[in-house]
């Protein structure tokens, strides 16, 4: 075997084995960019719905 297939073949063995651990990396990683993006849009909500609720409770 040349040297090049043999770090192929390890390569290709390495990235099998971590098939599950970066499947939950990338899972993980989803569930932090929806937290992110919920905390920025309840945030920016928030920003602009204070005002009005505000207004109509001292109308």
């Amino acid at each position: 075997m040349h040297t090049t297939d043999r770090r192929w073949s390890i390569a290709m063995i390495d990235l099998a084995a971590s098939s599950s651990a970066a499947q939950a990396g990338a899972l993980v990683g989803a569930v932090l960019l929806e937290a992110i993006a919920l905390y920025v849009g309840y945030g920016a909500l928030e920003r602009v719905a204070m005002p009005i609720i505000e207004r109509v409770k001292h109308a």
